[in-house]
């Protein structure tokens, strides 16, 4: 799995199927740098090809799932760029004619094709591939289907290192960092305070945010919540109690960073940031909630109180063992640059505001 997201992430080949080397030879459309590649077919989400004209809402209401298709002339890599790109239709306004194929003309029950979608989402890459290009089958970097649920069990997951850290709000803190054998990501959890097994402490799970925890971006609240938060935590711990934020590498809520910033860009254009995820066609929501899990288990957490807006994530939490005793409202005051953001939370997904 390791291997075939860093393979998709340079521009190589991937090759999924349900045995190691069976399958169809995939060129992620984004990344792939083979000169001259052109293939018959095409892999790209039910999102796009709804834009493309090529299947109805219906059809589109997973936003992620493949469709095959093809046209009248072989796709190159130029032509397919085009097409994977919703930021690029400006651009190239004209495209087509292309016709839908059935999933089943070379992925059988299709479980090879989500698979394949799946890792362009967790490799940081557009979810589109030339399929069976033009090139020798031996480059391709080939797993099997079952590989992927052997990469996100969360057991691989465990504590690497651990240290005092005290921080601005509090100097009575530890940093613990987590890593799993194949992920490449590392997540964090700062404990603030000294634990209890009598005082139940106030969590926060946190998606890294680059561009507002780090650089103050005002078109999220991220960066506030998480001062916000740490503040919360270190009262807590003033008071006899303490806190838990768990730090995780999902930037744009599982999208990666630069599919965040494709998003921001259609924003730009007038869409809001669930039609801008889907128009991607990549899925509204994607954090990893069983990795959140894990992570307190290995904290020793117990029952949490959780600080969060939105119900569907203490549900998630709940659907994976975690013991949420209570929601803690997290509101923030809205500027002029994140109050369309803040509504889209309330009005499309379940916030709190």
């Amino acid at each position: 799995m390791a291997l075939a997201i860093d393979a998709l992430r340079h521009g190589w080949p991937i090759r999924v199927g349900a045995k190691v080397g069976e399958g169809e030879i995939l060129l992620p459309a984004e990344t792939g740098f083979a000169p001259g590649t052109a293939a018959p077919r095409m892999l790209i989400s039910s999102a796009r090809a709804v834009t493309l004209k090529l299947a109805n809402q219906r059809e589109a209401a997973v936003p992620e799932a493949p469709v095959l298709i093809r046209a009248a002339e072989p796709f190159t890599l130029e032509t397919a760029r085009a097409i994977a790109d919703p930021a690029l239709d400006l651009d190239y306004p004209m495209k087509g004619p292309f016709a839908a194929l059935p999933l089943a003309e070379g992925f059988g029950d299709g479980a090879a094709a989500r698979v394949a979608m799946e890792l362009a989402r967790l490799a940081g890459i557009l979810p589109a591939f030339l399929v069976a290009p033009d090139i020798e089958a031996g480059a391709a970097q080939a797993l099997a289907i079952p590989d992927l649920d052997a990469w996100k069990d969360t057991a691989r997951l465990g504590i690497a290192s651990r240290a005092r850290l005290p921080v601005e709000v509090c100097e009575n803190s530890e940093i613990v960092a987590f890593r799993s054998a194949d992920d490449m990501r590392e997540h964090v959890a700062l404990v603030i305070g000294t634990p209890s097994k009598t005082r139940v402490p106030l969590v926060r799970l946190h998606s890294e945010c680059l561009t507002g925890d780090i650089l103050g971006s005002l078109k999220c609240d991220c960066g506030p919540q998480l001062q916000a938060a740490l503040r919360a935590m270190a009262s807590e711990a003033e008071e006899g109690g303490w806190g838990v934020l768990l730090y995780m590498r999902q930037e744009g809520r599982g999208i990666g960073l630069i599919n965040k910033l494709r998003a921001y860009r259609l924003q730009d254009q007038g869409l809001d940031t669930v039609d801008a995820n889907n128009r991607l066609g990549l899925p509204t929501e994607a954090r990893d909630f069983p990795v959140a899990a894990r992570m307190l288990d290995l904290l020793k957490v117990g029952a949490i109180r959780l600080m969060t807006n939105n119900p569907s994530k203490v549900e998630a939490l709940k659907g994976v063992g975690v013991d949420v005793v209570e929601r803690v409202a997290h509101k923030l005051p809205a500027n002029p640059h994140n109050a369309r953001y803040l509504d889209t939370k309330r009005d499309r997904t379940g916030h709190i505001l």
